[in-house]
């Protein structure tokens, strides 16, 4: 089968607004490799958007997935549920990053963070949210609000939820500092909203599709003081940054900071949609029984693939495997950088979740969309599957399995390079 006729099939049947950004159909995956129609091979380099940060189909969790099917598929959380759901809970409450934690789970991303705020909203019966530009926090409506990055998620899609108000995000690359933020912050309470009508900030603690930009040292500290000066709750999506990616299970844990809240998805299951709130028991029983859930919340196939996916990030050391991932993909870039300081501005990561800005004349003020995106699609060409991020289209992104081999990561690096070369 041919990945055009299956493009051409695709167009006739999909609607546009949901396209794919590369003409490639997989036909089977395995770890950091995936295999097309046609039988080319790819290494992985976006891991699904950091969902499959345990590879693709990891023998234990297919295993465990296959155990489960032969049991049930689905009976309703909410009606009768399954040992497997209160082992993940235990799990997860147990290793996250906040004293006496309470979880419950979903479906997905965007379905994590629409909770999240329900329950702030309920927890301090305020109405009001400020989150960060540049924050991506899902596509349904009061995530698009809460998102900070118009084009395409917005555009067109609005009004959003109300009450829901933003402030610059601290990229320090882009000229943000830390007090630049806060600054905005204590602006907002006089200009917008007065401080005991805000329910919760939320944040990502790096910056996914804004630009995988962290937050700066102390800057969460200074956050949790606001927070608690005003009675605001602090909300942490790790959506992206959680399960081992930045080389800490939370990326917030390198803050020392306790959220109230915080979201997870994407690599809790190993490429099964479940996701999770967790939080502070206090904050997370406010809402009255029945008042959270969903028809298909902690899936069981999902809640089987979670229990293994925390055993194999323990059994595999992959926190420390990011770590490493992580140097050797900054070093990497860094040296084709000092080859062409005038395109790549800056190189960035934490653990491995890394990136490199794309500009011209080494300037940060000229973005340089245009390869960024044919970057993308030369890799594509040459075998390697990269993700391009950012308000200004002009980031790469690498989002490595975690249980990559370190000759795919060598040969993924080769081939970038040569990609990048080939586009100038």
């Amino acid at each position: 089968m041919k990945n055009k006729d299956l493009q051409e099939r695709k167009e006739k049947v999909f609607a546009r607004g949901m396209g794919n950004m590369l003409p490639i159909f997989a036909a089977r995956a395995e770890n950091a490799e995936i295999w097309d129609e046609e039988g080319r091979r790819y290494i992985d380099f976006a891991a699904g958007i950091a969902v499959t940060n345990t590879g693709h189909s990891h023998p234990e969790i297919v295993n465990a997935v296959k155990q489960q099917l032969d049991a049930f598929s689905h009976t309703c959380v909410m009606i009768t549920p399954y040992a497997k759901v209160v082992e993940l809970a235990e799990k997860i409450t147990a290793i996250a990053p906040m004293k006496d934690a309470r979880a419950i789970f979903l479906s997905t991303g965007a379905e994590a963070v629409e909770n999240a705020i329900k329950i702030a909203r309920v927890a301090t019966g305020r109405p009001g949210v400020i989150a960060f530009s540049g924050g991506f926090h899902g596509r349904t409506n009061l995530c698009m609000g809460l998102t900070g990055k118009v084009v395409p998620y917005k555009k067109g899609f609005g009004p959003f939820t109300p009450e829901i108000y933003h402030v610059p995000f601290p990229a320090e690359y882009l000229g943000v500092s830390g007090e630049d933020s806060l600054a905005a912050i204590e602006q907002l309470f006089k200009s917008d909203i007065q401080p005991d009508r805000v329910a919760a900030i939320i944040i990502e603690p790096v910056q996914g599709e804004g630009g995988f930009y962290a937050v700066p040292d102390g800057f969460l500290a200074k956050l949790r003081e606001l927070c608690d000066m005003h009675g605001i709750l602090l909300i942490a999506d790790e959506i992206q940054t959680g399960y081992g990616r930045t080389g800490r299970m939370f990326a917030v844990e390198y803050s020392g900071v306790e959220p109230d809240i915080m979201t997870l998805a994407k690599g809790i299951a190993g490429g099964f949609p479940i996701s999770a709130v967790v939080g502070k028991a206090a904050v997370m029983n406010a809402p009255e029984p029945g008042g959270l859930g969903g028809t298909y919340a902690a899936s069981p196939l999902g809640c089987a693939a979670g229990v293994v996916v925390l055993d194999i990030i323990e059994k595999e050391s992959l926190c420390e495997r990011a770590i490493e991932c992580g140097n050797r993909l900054v070093a990497g870039l860094r040296r084709l950088q000092a080859d062409h300081p005038d395109l790549i501005g800056d190189v960035r990561g934490l653990g491995a979740m890394v990136a490199m800005e794309l500009v011209s004349e080494g300037d940060v003020n000229k973005p340089n969309a245009a390869l960024t995106k044919a970057l993308t699609m030369k890799a594509a060409e040459l075998g390697l599957i990269l993700l391009s991020c950012g308000v200004r289209s002009n980031v790469i992104r690498i989002l490595v399995p975690l249980t990559i081999k370190s000759r795919q990561l060598e040969e993924g690096l080769e081939i970038l390079e040569k990609a990048f070369k080939a586009c100038l």
